[in-house]
């Protein structure tokens, strides 16, 4: 009797499921086929959701509670936060910062698919007893989870966490810059830029005569041109550095336009009052 009702589903789990797994796959999607990272991660987020209720729902109440606290209460949320903050854009996605990455990945992706769909075949086919049984041998799901962790799969269990400490241990160590050596105060920059030759006096602001004052818009010279000098370099090597030369330009014309019509105007004027004035001395002329 318990093996055959571990075997069958019933009508609400089979609502939740197609219900629930509807959305998981919706976020799926969306985590792939959104532009911008901040909405990817919302939807990343959303599947975790999904997830941690189908193992609430089938009993796996401990995997259940460290989905929702761990990896989107924690690990998604400062993600969501960190892509919120720096400000990452939908160009910086599409470069390749290593070439092949992008067939290297879905070759990835491919051999995922065919293994989570022989997982699913294998399950399918095969009897199950459900986790019923398996958190009463043990005497929890929480001491059923251990026992498995710590005895079948304890090898798999400590190469993952091996692998998991040489990634963290390998990004701190490419991020992490230890200064050895003496920074320089700024008379000695300055004495090294008369020495070198460089710019020396300190770089131009950026946005100046651009009428913008954005650390990414170019500051303009006299002729218009941008100076490559009052943006960042990091900005100019992103590609993020806004043009706003042809705009100041087609001002500075329209500004000229303006001051010729007005000049025009103010000749003009100044012509017909003088005209004015001698129509006047020579009326007065002829009547005396």
């Amino acid at each position: 009797m318990n093996t055959l009702a571990a075997s069958t589903t019933s009508v609400g789990e089979a609502v939740q499921f197609w219900v629930l797994g509807t959305i998981a796959v919706a976020g799926a999607l969306g985590t792939i086929l959104m532009r911008r990272a901040v909405h990817s991660a919302l939807c990343l987020a959303g599947t975790m959701i999904v997830l941690a209720v189908f193992y609430l729902a089938n009993g796996a109440y401990f995997l259940g509670v460290v989905q929702i606290i761990v990896y989107t209460g924690a690990i998604m949320m400062l993600f969501l936060f960190v892509v919120m903050l720096v400000g990452v854009t939908a160009a910086d996605s599409l470069k390749e910062t290593l070439k092949g990455q992008r067939w290297l990945a879905a070759a990835c992706g491919l051999g995922f698919g065919m293994l989570l769909i022989a997982g699913i075949g294998n399950a399918s086919l095969k009897t199950f007893n459900g986790l019923g049984a398996a958190n009463t041998a043990h005497g929890g799901n929480v001491e059923g989870l251990a026992q498995l962790l710590f005895s079948k799969y304890v090898f798999a269990f400590e190469i993952t966490s091996a692998l998991l400490i040489t990634a963290a241990v390998g990004a701190m160590v490419l991020t992490h810059r230890e200064r050895t050596e003496r920074a320089k105060t700024q008379r000695e920059m300055a004495e090294q830029r008369v020495r070198e030759g460089k710019h020396l006096p300190p770089l131009p602001a950026p946005g100046v005569y651009a009428r913008h004052n954005a650390v990414d818009i170019a500051g303009l010279l006299p002729d218009g041109t941008p100076s490559e000098l009052t943006v960042n370099k990091t900005l100019r090597a992103r590609g993020q550095i806004r043009d706003v030369s042809s705009e100041a330009l087609n001002d500075l014309r329209v500004l000229e336009q303006r001051s010729e019509e007005r000049l025009g105007r103010e000749t003009e004027s100044r012509e017909s009052h003088d005209r004015n004035d001698s129509h006047d001395s020579h009326d007065e002329e002829v009547a005396k």
